[in-house]
């Protein structure tokens, strides 16, 4: 069986706003669920990575196709 998985998203924002947005809503999931953050700013290729290492998350996937980010994030 897989993880649950959410759909955050945040196409449209600047950076900050995509990553305040991910960890707002990751405060709402339960440890093992996940996250897909779907964006347009490449910053938020760097930002969410790094969001996700200090605060003890796994970044399972990034992808990105014409200005399309995708990052999947498993929550700890």
């Amino acid at each position: 069986m897989s993880d649950p998985v959410e759909t955050l998203d945040a196409r449209g924002l600047l950076c900050p706003m995509p990553v305040i947005k991910a960890q707002d809503r990751i405060a709402g999931l339960r440890p093992g669920m996940v996250l897909d953050v779907l964006a347009t700013d490449p910053g938020t290729l760097a930002d969410v990575p790094a969001w996700c290492r200090v605060h003890g998350h796994e970044v399972l996937e990034t992808a990105q196709a014409d200005h399309e980010i995708r990052i999947r994030i498993k929550v700890h």
